[in-house]
């Protein structure tokens, strides 16, 4: 019985929700800190969506050439060598998904707690045994959910675009492009560790690959998909942080990880505040929903490569992988009760976008050692779309590594750790 259950729409829903959460609500904030023009902080959204749509295609052309669950795990396995798939599904699995559910649950737990008295850390453990719960109950069930919490999400942002853009008294915002201030700003070091944050918020394009083995005619739906879904949040986070510039100083967004709430309170008071701070908590929502179903496939894929993990790659006889979905939220629950939010969002972002890189060079070097095997989808733009992703995220992750190395080399250490386990598995299996 084919298990392809995911069309066109349910396919880019989880896309679009996997990439519209937590950092476009958070990051402004941090990036704020070190860059204080305009003019610089919002290239950021289009470089970082160029970033990602150039990324895109090229791991649209793998998802339709391996259409098969598992993302890097099955991509670069394929291009590299088995432990570097390995090395991807283990780095989705603990960083990829897990980093990102734990910031968008604790930026939930926020933002729910400024509308009514609850303990944030209550909050988002409960929102994440909901989310949980809806994806044991079945396919039907979290398909249905994920379209309706989509659609939702995307009414939402929007409805915040429009207030922002229609605020009657925008603040002073100097976009610095006149006295080339913002030149220099988009050249500096702090432009490019911005990027790391960025590409975190972006993080998501990438999504099909994870359940690429449930969607339907994979060839045509997982290029559609990728590219229809990053142009429209490019867009939708241009537009979104624009909202934000135009109704909060910058002085005041510094630093601050509640920006989304802070630009709702300007426009609309306390009470509205609250409505908006409520909206975006659902927004969370679907960016959780979106990112279980992901991790759980990876998880999924990944075990069943390994004779000691095949507990956790068990499906169920409707075809819910149970076990991998609850070893997820274990470790969700682990990371909400031990890490902060800043050293999370930096560490998580590099560790991805360092994978990210090397599955962008894997698609490169299949097009030489796999030439023969058909491809229903080529990169649009192939080779300058994806030497543009490759050179970008270059020098987003060496800058980082200069300017931000404990948060660097924990994510390297995360690859490390991985390694070992592989080589003790490897062993084991003898």
């Amino acid at each position: 019985m084919s298990q392809r259950h995911f069309g066109f729409s349910a396919a880019t829903s989880v896309l679009i929700a996997n990439m519209v959460g937590t950092g476009v609500f958070t990051s402004l904030g941090f990036q704020a800190l070190d860059l204080h023009t305009g003019g610089a902080l919002l290239s950021l959204w289009v470089v970082g969506g160029v970033t990602a749509l150039c990324g895109a295609v090229a791991y649209a052309e793998l998802g339709a050439l391996l259409p098969r669950s598992g993302g890097e795990f099955v991509y670069l396995g394929k291009a590299w060598h088995p432990v570097a798939g390995f090395l991807g599904g283990w780095v989705s699995m603990t960083v990829g998904f897990a980093a990102p559910i734990a910031l968008s649950s604790m930026a939930f737990g926020r933002y729910l707690s400024a509308i009514v008295p609850v303990n944030p850390q209550v909050a988002s453990l409960a929102m994440l045994v909901v989310v949980v719960g809806v994806h044991l109950a079945g396919l039907k069930a979290a398909k249905r959910f994920q379209v309706a919490i989509t659609s939702t999400q995307l009414l939402l942002v929007s409805a915040f675009i429009v207030a922002g853009m229609l605020y009657a008294t925008p603040v002073s915002l100097p976009m610095g492009w006149g006295n080339g201030e913002a030149v220099w700003e988009i050249f500096s070091a702090p432009y490019a560790v911005s990027l790391v944050y960025v590409s975190f918020a972006f993080t998501g394009w990438n999504a099909a690959g994870y359940i690429a083995g449930e969607i339907v005619e994979p060839e045509r739906t997982i290029p559609r998909s990728v590219v229809a879904s990053t142009l429209l949040v490019t867009v939708l986070y241009l537009l979104l942080n624009l909202a934000f510039l135009r109704t909060v100083p910058l002085a005041e967004v510094a630093g601050k990880v509640e920006v989304g709430a802070l630009s709702a309170t300007a426009m609309f008071g306390g009470r509205g505040g609250q409505v908006m701070s409520g909206i975006i908590a659902a927004v969370l929502v679907a960016s959780v929903s979106s990112m279980v179903i992901g991790s759980s496939r990876v998880t999924h894929a990944v075990a069943e490569s390994l004779p000691q993990w095949r507990v956790l790659g068990a499906r169920s006889a409707d075809g819910v992988p149970r076990n991998a979905i609850l070893a997820q939220g274990a470790l969700i629950v682990v990371l909400l009760l031990t890490n902060s939010f800043e050293a999370v969002m930096l560490y998580a972002g590099f560790t991805l976008n360092l994978m990210s890189l090397l599955t962008v060079l894997g698609m490169m070097r299949l097009r030489h050692t796999a030439r023969d095997e058909p491809r229903p989808y080529h990169a649009w733009g192939y080779p300058v779309t994806p030497l543009v992703y490759v050179a970008l995220s270059v020098w987003a992750l060496t800058t980082s590594l200069v300017q931000r190395p404990v948060a660097s080399l924990s994510g390297l250490a995360t690859v490390v750790v991985g390694l070992g386990i592989w080589f003790v598995a490897a062993r084991k299996a003898v």
